[in-house]
C-alpha cells in the first residue's frame, strides 16, 4: 500500500505544477513519473483527490482532451465550469485547442 501512496503523491506533485488555464494528460503525468504505462494508476490518484483543495484535478483529461473524469466531481458540470473559469474552452465535454492549451510535463518540467 505504501508504494500507491509513493506513486499518489508523486502525482500530486505534478498536478499542483500544472498552470491554470492549461491541461495535462494521464499518460503525460505517468510517463514523466517513469512509468509510462500507469496511466490508469494516475486515473486512480485523480478520482482518490476530490477532497483535497490544493490538487487541480480538473486540469487532468485523457489523451485526447476529453473530459473523463468529470464524474467524479460534486456535479456533473463541475470539471467544465472549473476549466471554463481558468479560460479553456470545452465544447461536448472536450477541450478544444487542445494542442494549445495542453501542458507536457516532459517539456516543461526539468527530470
Amino acid at each position: 500500500m505504501k508504494e500507491k501512496n509513493d506513486f499518489f503523491d508523486q502525482v500530486y506533485q505534478v498536478v499542483r505544477l500544472i498552470p491554470k488555464g492549461r491541461v495535462t494528460s494521464y499518460g503525460a503525468i505517468a510517463k514523466y513519473l517513469g512509468a509510462a504505462k500507469s496511466s490508469r494508476v494516475v486515473g486512480y490518484a485523480m478520482n482518490a483527490s476530490h477532497s483535497m483543495d490544493d490538487i487541480p484535478a480538473h486540469r487532468v483529461v485523457n489523451r485526447n482532451g476529453l473530459l473523463t473524469g468529470k464524474m467524479h466531481f460534486e456535479t456533473l458540470d463541475a470539471m467544465q465550469d472549473a476549466l471554463e473559469a481558468e479560460g479553456v474552452k470545452v465544447k461536448i465535454n472536450q477541450i478544444q485547442d487542445f494542442e494549445k492549451v495542453f501542458w507536457d510535463p516532459m517539456e516543461e518540467l526539468d527530470m
